[in-house]
């Protein structure tokens, strides 16, 4: 997977930056033992998902043509096998 563009994006990178925000949040308040914080943080995580999902539907993700498409068709003998 080496060179591969999984993830180089403007929506993987913003989605993750705020899901950390969210869970850095939510750990602080866990450790506070405040409990609105905690889900205050949780909704912040759920955020950045709903956030990169959105930017990849507006075209700032992976192109849906740069995913390979396996069929289960494709079956490889183990090495050493002869037919």
């Amino acid at each position: 997977m080496a060179g591969s563009s999984h993830g180089h994006t403007p929506a993987a990178w913003t989605g993750v930056t705020i899901v950390i925000i969210g869970f850095c949040v939510a750990g602080a308040f866990m450790v506070l033992a405040q409990p609105a914080g905690f889900w205050a943080g949780m909704a912040i995580t759920v955020l950045g998902g709903v956030v990169g999902w959105i930017m990849s539907a507006m075209g700032l993700g992976m192109p849906k043509q740069a995913h390979p498409v396996h069929s289960g068709a494709e079956q490889r003998e183990p090495a050493g096998v002869e037919s």
